[in-house]
């Protein structure tokens, strides 16, 4: 059964940082397309970033966030920094047997139950 367990997130200042963890179980990440998407209240769910034959990051994390995967663990990682509320969303990871699917959210088949981020003062 391919599953998907989030962990990592929490309550964070504005300018701090959260690691963000998506454990994979009942396939092997190698072969999939995998990523991290959010959503807050009262907006639309965006493709934070992906990794599959590419890397992909949304425009507003540029530069702030870091996608890795340990093919060893089966996880992938969100090293978020410099957080702004802005990014208070719930976050999602997801994942697709399609090595090259794009980081939209309609080409994912398989989610997480999603970990709550709040960057709050």
């Amino acid at each position: 059964q391919v599953q998907l367990v989030e962990s990592g997130g929490g309550l964070v200042q504005p300018g701090g940082s959260l690691r963000l963890s998506c454990a994979a179980s009942g396939f092997t990440l190698d072969y999939y397309a995998i990523g991290w998407f959010r959503q807050a209240p009262g907006k639309e769910r965006e493709g934070v970033s992906c990794i599959s034959s590419s890397t992909y990051y949304a425009d507003s994390v540029k530069g702030r966030f870091t996608i890795s995967r340990d093919n060893a663990k089966n996880t992938v990682y969100l090293q978020m920094n410099s957080l702004k509320p802005e990014d208070t969303a719930v976050y999602h990871c997801a994942t697709v047997p399609n090595p090259w699917a794009a980081c939209r959210d309609y080409e994912y088949t398989v989610w997480g139950q999603g970990t709550q981020v709040t960057v709050s003062s």
